[in-house]
């Protein structure tokens, strides 16, 4: 079965790319600026940043690391910002420092923020104002030294920039009081090191950028070393992937999900790399707040997962904006529904493109084609340089069309896991493959289909059972907004298949709701009980469901 999947390139896309163009992501940063120098790099907001503006003050903020600071190749600087212009001018500077990325997500809980801080041994973090509080209740127990503080607007003209941050802190009252000595302003960081030279730092692929934390999804959160070989791989896999449809230079992207996450940072660095416009969007939560922002551009693209999608498509004025120049759609971080893919490619008049990854592989592993007419139903295919198999429990591989674990072998795949030996060995089997703990099938023309996480499936009488089948069915219900499907213990079948359900319509019942399934699955797999819950379900923040706090509380 080796590459079966070449056959089904389309044309243009090499089989392998070359890893080796770029020593480290620095040298991709600091030539696409060069090269692009006048065009707008980020936008948030209404203001744009040009990527010779990103250029220097990323320049400025590396200086300020290594001489005011003191840090030193390998030292960890911790990032807890949303998407605002802040956070690309804080992660290039410290890359081009030398330095280790740890991103941190700013609605972390005081636990999981002090995990994050001590598992990583980062000294140094930049932190929005609004998130303080939870990092003054946790600094104490960790190794941060150094805490670097921004506002909202600080990356805005004067007069917008002291708006904004007024309306933030005293009229919507979103920053929390805090207290923290010695606390750096980022805007006088980025003056003090306007005054020092910027020392070159040797930089190759074997030298870690990213400190990127599992989502948790799964149980305690751990870091997955993303060496800058693990990146430009899998910036040069993907920016090969996607070079038939996107143009360098003119491509406006919308990025709606937080850069801190996997799925968005190296999305946004395959747009960087060509030139395009980033759009950040601070609050995608803010629904008719990101559809008047896509009003005032022409995005020509833009990322999101499954349920952003979907609460687009229900947003009003949302369709009167889709279709002008939007070229592409991605989707990955969750499986796409396929009502939720046949509404969009209605309503916007392009598919979603649907890929799969994971933290620990960069994270790109699998992608459909741009130029695909309609929603496939699967992960689509291995993408260049990487290799796709479907193992058993012993490693062998299973024959096509069988369920298997998928495992990936591939230059962008991590070497491990910050200072967790062997949980790193046990996400290798023998001969090299990464266990993604993922479920799937592949067919014979390569295409990759996902049932579900091993921990997730649902055993009903020796019968398989995965949930994302049975969730895509209950999504077809009109009636229904959310649903997540989980496993409970039965006495006579060892399990059973549970709905937990957002109505859309308030009459909907149980019982229609089991007949609507009833249609469409096989019994085994028709949910037994069905629950109903007012309040959104629980989410990652890029949207993915956890399926793991369902189990945990079972009742709202």
């Amino acid at each position: 079965m080796k590459n079966i999947w070449l056959k089904e390139y389309p044309e243009g896309i090499p089989a392998e790319v070359d890893i080796h163009e770029y020593s480290s992501l620095r040298d991709i940063l600091e030539k696409t600026c060069v090269k692009f120098a006048k065009l707008p790099a980020y936008g948030n907001m209404s203001v744009s940043m040009s990527y010779g503006e990103l250029d220097r003050q990323s320049r400025h903020f590396a200086a300020y690391l290594q001489h005011e600071l003191g840090l030193v190749k390998g030292d960890r600087v911790a990032i807890m910002l949303p998407n605002l212009l802040q956070y690309p001018v804080a992660m290039f500077g410290a890359l081009r420092a030398g330095l280790t990325v740890v991103n941190v997500n700013p609605l972390y809980t005081a636990r999981e923020l002090e995990h994050q801080l001590r598992d990583s041994g980062a000294a140094t973090i930049v932190v929005l104002e609004n998130f303080a509080r939870t990092l003054q209740e946790v600094m104490n127990r960790t190794q941060i030294r150094t805490v670097i503080t921004t506002q909202i607007g600080d990356m805005f003209p004067a007069v917008k920039s002291l708006l904004t941050n007024l309306v933030v802190k005293h009229v919507k009252k979103l920053v929390p009081d805090w207290d923290i000595a010695g606390t750096t302003r980022f805007k006088q960081a980025l003056r003090t090191g306007q005054r020092h030279p910027l020392r070159e730092v040797p930089l190759c692929h074997d030298d870690i950028a990213f400190l990127q934390y599992t989502g948790g999804t799964t149980g305690v959160a751990k870091g997955a070393i993303l060496t800058h070989g693990n990146m430009v791989a899998n910036l040069q896999q993907v920016a090969a992937w996607v070079a038939r449809d996107l143009e360098e230079g003119v491509e406006t992207m919308v990025l709606p999900l937080p850069l801190y996450h996997i799925f968005a940072l190296t999305s946004n660095l395959v747009f960087f790399k060509i030139g395009a416009h980033n759009i950040l969007i601070t609050n995608p939560r803010d629904l008719p707040g990101f559809v008047k922002e896509l009003k005032s551009i022409r995005a020509t693209g833009m990322i999101g997962v499954n349920t952003l999608y979907y609460a687009l498509l229900n947003t009003a004025g949302f369709s009167e904006v889709a279709a002008h120049t939007l070229k592409v759609a991605i989707a990955g971080g969750m499986a796409v529904q396929r009502a939720v893919a046949e509404k969009w490619k209605q309503v916007t008049g392009v598919p979603l493109i649907e890929g799969y990854g994971l933290t620990e592989t960069s994270p790109v592993v699998t992608s459909n084609a741009l130029d695909i007419r309609e929603w496939t139903g699967t992960i689509g295919l291995p993408i260049p340089s990487t290799d796709v198999a479907l193992l058993d429990e012993e490693g062998r591989e299973v024959p096509l069309g069988e369920i298997g674990e998928i495992c990936v072998r591939g230059p962008q795949v991590s070497r491990g896991y910050w200072n967790r030996p062997e949980e790193s060995a046990k996400a290798f089997t023998q001969d090299g493959w990464f266990r993604s703990g993922d479920m799937g099938t592949m067919n014979d023309k390569g295409y990759v289909r996902i049932t579900d996480r091993k921990k997730d499936m649902v055993l009903v009488s020796g019968f398989n059972v995965y949930p994302n089948e049975v969730e895509d069915v209950i999504m077809m219900h009109p009636g229904v907004s959310e649903v997540g499907v989980i496993g409970v213990p039965d006495e006579r079948s060892g399990e059973v298949v549970k709905a937990v359900v957002v109505k859309k319509d308030s009459g909907l019942t149980a019982p229609q709701l089991i007949a609507h399934c009833q249609q469409h699955l096989t019994g085994y797999k028709v949910p037994r009980i069905v629950e109903f819950r007012t309040e959104p379900l629980p989410k990652t923040p890029v949207g993915k469901i956890l399926r793991r706090l369902l189990r945990d509380n079972p009742t709202r």
